[in-house]
Order: structure tokens, then sequence, then C-alpha cells
């Protein structure tokens, strides 16, 4: 475990989560948070899981990375045409944890999926390394796969395809924003009386309640 993470972690059990550290604002609420645990030097403080479901509601889960967040929602990105893509178009549900187990903090964010701009999408994806950008033209992400031969196959074609230009974005891939409907902030505590504080959207704003952990 990185020491100075260890460090956080335990003064976060001993102090817990107090109604008076609430923000009024959740996302501002996540934002500290997370500045908290980029500052503990986590491994990937933007790993994430998102579920998803299917219509009927036959659910799956994955993880991803945040790529940016604001007052309008969550931000991350991938083929449009995986399982998680055709999930989200078929049923725009969807949810979000982060959890930061040195820090003995999780944070569940549920809403509903859009998707991001073309524009946003191009900037993102033209501000990836070249490897990636030729990966998401060769990748026919969730579909089955012969042979990992046959896909760094397709890798060399794209590569040689675009030899000399810049990689164009594909029409099939692109950014996804859960806008929030509630949050859940939970903070690890001694003998599992954990703090959890949930907000969940209303007419007049946010409304914050702790729940029983």
């Amino acid at each position: 475990m990185n020491v100075v993470a260890a460090l956080f972690g335990l003064g976060c059990v001993a102090r817990g989560v107090r109604e008076a550290d609430l923000q009024p604002d959740p996302v501002e609420m996540f934002r500290r948070w997370f500045a908290f645990a980029k500052k503990a030097r986590l491994h990937q403080p933007n790993a994430l899981c998102i579920a998803t479901a299917t219509p009927d509601g036959a659910p799956s889960s994955r993880m991803v990375l945040l790529k940016g967040f604001d007052e309008r929602g969550f931000v991350f990105y991938t083929n449009y045409e995986s399982r998680k893509g055709g999930e989200l178009a078929a049923n725009q549900k969807a949810a979000m944890l982060f959890f930061w187990s040195e820090l003995h903090r999780q944070v569940r964010i549920e809403g509903t999926i859009t998707q991001v701009t073309r524009e946003e999408s191009e900037r993102y994806f033209h501000s990836r390394p070249r490897g990636s950008q030729l990966g998401a033209w060769a990748s026919h992400q969730s579909r089955p796969l012969a042979s990992r031969e046959e896909l760094m196959q397709r890798e060399k074609e794209f590569e040689q395809k675009y030899a000399g230009q810049d990689v164009p974005l594909p029409p099939y891939w692109g950014g996804f924003r859960l806008v929030p409907r509630t949050f859940e902030f939970w903070q690890g505590r001694a003998y599992r009386l954990h703090d959890r504080f949930v907000y969940t959207r209303s007419a007049a704003g946010w409304l914050t309640q702790r729940l029983s952990p």
C-alpha cells in the first residue's frame, strides 16, 4: 500500500464524515474527494465501475476511466458498438462506482446517459497516443475474435492506411456522459459503523440525508 495513501486512509477512518463536511452541491463534494484521492497518489483514482442493463433488466458491469466531469455530468469514452454501448443505447439508465480502498471511501452515482458532442469526442480522441487511436479502428469491441494475430493484423493495416496523416475519429467511437440524479458518499469507519450520505436531485435542488451503514 502507498504509505501516503495509508496515512490519508487512517485519518479518514478516524474522523469520518460529518454533516458539516457536506457541500451543498454533490459535484463539488465529489471534486474534493477526487482531489484528495489524487493527492494521496492512488493508482488510477479515476478508475470506475460502470453498470448498465438491457431493457429487460439483465445487468453487466466493467471498469472504465473517468475522463472529465462538471455540473453537466461524468464522462468516459468507448466504442459505441461494444456491449455497454449497445445496452446504453437501449436503456439510458446507468450507475458508476468509484472505490478508493486505501482511503476507505467509495462514491456511487446513478443517473441517465447521453452521448457527448462529436466535437468533444474529436478533441479527446486526438489527445490519445497514436497507438490507442489505431487500436480504436482495429478493435471490433465485444465481438468474437479468432486470434490475437487477427487483431494485430488489423492494427497493422490501419497503421499503413493512415501513415503520414492524422488518424480520424471512427464513426462508432466516442464519449458518454452520465447525468446524475443521485450520489452516495461512503466513508468506512471502525466496527463497520460507516458514514453514508445520499444526495437526491429534486425540483428544489439537491437534498441530503444520512443513511444507516
